[in-house]
């Protein structure tokens, strides 16, 4: 509550040209909401760069005001702190899965875990930097990653039917996770990090195909 918006609004910044390193973005137009718990600018520009025209919520903006608006995905930000101290996120989040297309990043994805009935634990140390490697299990690429959590999700408490797509290499904790019946995916890491490594970003092209999908 201490970091989010006082009100919805729009945003409607690109990735500056000079920061642009990815040609040929979508030239279709997506219409995401994205609830700040303390969001990233960055997050937004990309998902800007990629064909969205996005609306900003508050943390504790009613799920149905969103599905009231008919978007095309809705995404779940970055934020401080311990998920579990934020049930009132929870249930919003539990509220709008299932619905339409839904992208977590770090914070958000945590919320996700929650909201499928997983639980989230405090790591030891946790995960702090620009160079954390990171595997995508479905395809077995390694990308280099920034990551900034005290928290993770616990796959062994998720249902069925929930993949863990992403591993932290140091230590084989969850780093995304995707559930292809309820259109969703999330990331604990940050793949709009600036200026870099821009390894991920690709994450964001995923959610687009998946709301693009969604539209047939």
């Amino acid at each position: 509550s201490g970091v989010t918006c006082d009100a919805p609004y729009e945003w409607s910044d690109k990735t500056d040209s000079e920061w642009e390193f990815k040609k040929g973005q979508s030239t279709e137009s997506f219409h995401v909401v994205a609830y700040d718990f303390g969001i990233k600018h960055n997050i937004l520009r990309r998902l800007t760069s990629y064909g969205c025209k996005i609306t900003v919520v508050p943390a504790n903006w009613p799920a149905s005001e969103v599905l009231n608006l008919k978007p095309d995905g809705v995404f779940f930000s970055n934020g401080p702190g311990d998920p579990a101290a934020v049930p009132y996120a929870v249930k919003t989040v539990q509220e709008i899965i299932g619905k339409v297309p839904v992208f977590g990043i770090c914070m958000g994805h945590q919320l996700i875990g929650q909201a499928l009935g997983g639980k989230t634990f405090k790591m030891k140390f946790g995960h702090h930097g620009g160079n954390h490697p990171v595997c995508d299990l479905r395809s077995g690429r390694v990308d280099i990653s920034a990551q900034n959590h005290n928290y993770a999700v616990d796959p062994e408490s998720l249902p069925e039917g929930v993949k863990v797509t992403h591993i932290n290499l140091n230590d084989n904790s969850c780093a995304g996770l995707q559930y292809p019946k309820m259109k969703l995916l999330s990331l604990q890491y940050h793949p709009e990090s600036s200026p870099g490594p821009h390894d991920s970003d690709l994450a964001f092209g995923e959610f687009i195909e998946m709301m693009k999908n969604n539209r047939l």
